[in-house]
């Protein structure tokens, strides 16, 4: 199906995955977190900024691989989509982090923009999934975490 009549289904879809409408954007909520409390785990809250920033990065690629690869593999829940560390190795390994999510956002968006995309038909190697819902999962899944390290950056004092 070709992209005709669907220029602004696709525009908006890009704004809800790139920009934060109501909410903050990822990019926000994680500019200069300090070092220090990259790793903190919040008195009765379960994942630091850290595990929920490269759950983000993990579920993120995993909606994409999914999206684009016919012959995806699915991997195992919980255990493949959340780290144990619960801090980053080292300041390379955070923003390697960033990096990827960055690339594979790029990517998803590539998606939405090819001039051929079809946003309804449902994934021959899925069970009714399709490329707008998947658009919908990203923005919302990343949203809702990025919600998550913001709450986590006012409990330990460093959310402006």
């Amino acid at each position: 199906m070709k992209n005709t009549g669907n220029t602004e289904l696709i525009k908006q879809l890009k704004d809800l995955v790139l920009k934060g409408n109501a909410h903050a954007t990822l990019d926000h909520a994680i500019k200069d977190i300090p070092v220090d409390i990259r790793g903190i785990v919040p008195d009765k809250l379960p994942y630091s900024i850290w595990q929920i920033m490269e759950h983000i990065r993990i579920c993120q690629w995993d909606i994409l691989d999914f999206s684009r690869n016919p012959d995806y593999k699915e991997m195992n829940w919980p255990a493949d989509y959340w780290p144990k560390e619960t801090a980053p190795e080292n300041d390379t390994v955070w923003n390697n982090s960033i990096h990827q999510i960055k690339k594979d956002r790029e990517a998803f968006i590539a998606l939405l923009e090819k001039e051929d995309v079809d946003l309804y038909t449902p994934f021959a190697w899925g069970d009714g999934q399709n490329l707008l819902r998947e658009a919908l999962l990203v923005a919302d899944h990343n949203s809702y975490h990025t919600g998550e390290i913001v709450v986590i950056r006012r409990l330990l004092g460093h959310w402006k």
